[in-house]
């Protein structure tokens, strides 16, 4: 049965979107069948993983109104062993929508739960805020992966984060766990990283990953291009980052490259 990782984090610009588009396709690289969930507004995973967000005819909108089942949202990709639930603008009115819906936390939950035998990993790329689409999120998923930029903003940020953690744990899914902390943007000559890391190690000890993503060019030039950057330029410092993270990551679950 597959895994469900939400990746979120309520501050944007923090790489939430480029780690869950990136982290994607390099599972998907390595021979593990896995869908992108792309519940953010803004349809960035979408676009990045090069689907034309304006041409769909059904998105995660349909999925969590009820409108559509998974199955006719989902949308291949020219990426190796990667599909998708595409996003689009339209979504963002299901806030709205969901406010007086009966088990309006748990629509995701109920959606996504036929899906999971059918991939070795499932990721949900949330919007950056903690509305109710993150909290269907959470409700959903297995784990939590947050990637946090190293600012003083962003320990401020996780507070808020692990206490929402806390409520859906309480409320709505008991075994919901931090799957770890990525650090992004990451720059070792800047005194405050070396900070706000030594913060996150005294709070999470078990939880920080070793490797660290570097800001770089070509991280940020691929999405303009529909690609993650495994395929836009796979010797870049970004790619050969996020391909190591993914390592870490397979490791920490116990599982090898299958190719």
């Amino acid at each position: 049965m597959g895994k469900i990782i939400a990746v979120a984090n309520q501050k944007g610009g923090v790489g939430k979107t480029t780690t869950a588009v990136n982290l994607t396709a390099c599972l998907g690289a390595r021979g593990y069948k896995t869908l992108l969930v792309d519940v953010d507004p803004q349809g960035n995973s979408t676009s990045g993983l090069g689907i034309n967000k304006r041409g769909l005819e059904c998105s995660t909108y349909d999925l969590l109104v009820g409108t559509a089942p998974a199955e006719e949202i989902r949308v291949s990709t020219q990426f190796a062993n990667v599909e998708i639930l595409p996003s689009n603008i339209e979504l963002a009115g299901a806030e709205v929508e969901l406010v007086d819906t009966e088990n309006r936390a748990m629509r995701m939950k109920n959606a996504l739960i036929g899906l999971k035998n059918q991939y070795d990993f499932i990721l949900i790329d949330c919007p950056p805020s903690l509305g109710i689409i993150t909290l269907n999120a959470f409700a959903a998923c297995d784990t939590l992966l947050i990637p946090i930029q190293c600012e003083y903003y962003a320990l401020e940020g996780l507070s808020q984060l692990i206490a929402t953690l806390r409520l859906v744990k309480r409320m709505y899914n008991p075994n919901v766990d931090i799957e770890g902390i990525l650090l992004t943007m990451y720059d070792a000559r800047l005194k405050l990283t070396g900070q706000v890391v030594a913060e996150l190690k005294k709070s999470f000890p078990q939880k920080i990953y070793t490797t660290t993503i570097p800001r770089n060019v070509r991280l940020s030039e691929a999405p303009s291009f529909g690609q993650p950057v495994l395929y836009y330029d796979r010797a870049s410092r970004g790619s050969q980052a996020y391909e190591e993270f993914t390592m870490e990551f397979l490791r920490k679950n116990h599982l090898k490259e299958k190719k």
